[in-house]
């Protein structure tokens, strides 16, 4: 299999078992050099004579990894699940559980893969092959699932409400706007909807009429969910746009009522206090901003200037200190990749 294949470490781990045990079985060390050079049927032939003259551990584990590499998972994964929790050797219980990863999940198997991937994460949680498989494991589940969704429940709200997403997504925002007014109609009761179907019409315009248009839906997310914080704020910034300072700040304020910890808010309504002359108030709103979202950029420049217009430039210095930190370009490859691809470094 191409997921087995791909995985480098997995030949280059063979040559180091054969540099580090001289002493093994002929015929092992002549596997472990075929399975080294890629030759994954003849190391299977070795693996399965070491093991007709005598139990060995590492052939064992290497010939279900031949297995696995040669499109036979049936027959390798329970020695594999058993390499992969009991092997003494750390890398080869790491092998054998990326290679049952790509084997329960290669058979839809997702409920085991998800353990598999847990158990490796947990073992290995900066390695970049079990970060690899994981990623690809979750996309082979979410592909899985929406095709189930499309075939099991194709009329039911949740196909608009995907729909809608997906043409979200694409910034396709017609298209969205028109799902999710069908996912409304089919389930007008349903938190979430109004609120992503406002979002939907502002992210297309920000004309009047539209923004009108989207203050109703998030009101009638509000009437669902009272304590929608995401609702009322989308609304104060409505407001804010239609110059209604005060009732913004009220609506910012239930919003921070609601979800103390939500940083955009406490960031507006900082803002607004400062508009009004109350910069006092507007410090502690935007040093609770900073504490909550440390790179957060809108919040540290809010709080930089209500530093420099309270007379606290030592402060005001930090604080432009750590903004210049944020937006300095990151280094290193992935930065250059980015260069490559044209993108602007975040």
């Amino acid at each position: 299999m191409r997921a087995i294949k791909h995985l480098a470490a997995l030949a280059l781990f063979a040559g180091v078992i054969w540099a580090q045990s001289p002493s093994e079985p002929p015929r092992l060390v002549e596997g472990l050099q075929k399975f080294h050079a890629g030759d994954l049927r003849g190391a299977e032939t070795s693996f399965r004579a070491v093991l007709a003259a005598a139990d060995n551990v590492t052939a064992r584990a290497f010939l279900a990894l031949s297995l696995a590499g040669t499109g036979r998972c049936e027959e390798a994964v329970p020695e594999l699940r058993a390499q992969a929790s009991n092997a003494p050797d750390a890398e080869v219980r790491r092998l054998t559980g990326l290679a049952l990863l790509d084997c329960d999940t290669r058979a839809g198997r997702f409920a085991e893969a998800f353990r598999d991937a847990g158990s490796l994460k947990s073992m290995n949680p900066a390695d970049a092959d079990t970060l690899y498989e994981t990623a690809r494991l979750y996309n082979r589940a979410w592909n899985e699932t929406l095709r189930e969704l499309f075939e099991r429940a194709p009329a039911s709200f949740r196909v608009n409400q995907l729909s809608a997403e997906i043409f979200e997504s694409q910034a396709n925002y017609t298209a969205a706007i028109t799902e999710y007014r069908k996912a409304i109609a089919k389930s007008p009761a349903t938190i979430g909807m109004h609120y992503r179907l406002g979002r939907a019409i502002l992210m297309q315009s920000h004309a009047p009429e539209a923004m009108t248009e989207a203050r109703r839906e998030f009101d009638a997310e509000l009437q669902l969910n009272t304590s929608d914080a995401a609702a009322e704020y989308e609304v104060a910034e409505i407001l804010i746009a239609q110059q209604h300072p005060e009732e913004a700040a009220a609506r910012l304020e239930k919003a921070i009522q609601s979800d103390p910890e939500f940083p955009e808010a406490l960031i507006a309504l900082a803002r607004l206090r400062s508009t009004a002359g109350r910069n006092g108030e507007a410090i502690p709103l935007l040093e609770r901003a900073v504490k909550l979202a440390p790179r957060s950029q809108s919040a540290r420049m809010s709080l930089m200037l209500a530093y420099r217009k309270a007379g606290r430039l030592e402060d005001a210095k930090a604080q432009k200190e750590a903004l210049e930190k944020l937006v300095a370009p990151p280094g290193g490859e992935f930065s250059d990749f980015l260069k490559r691809l044209g993108e602007k470094n975040p």
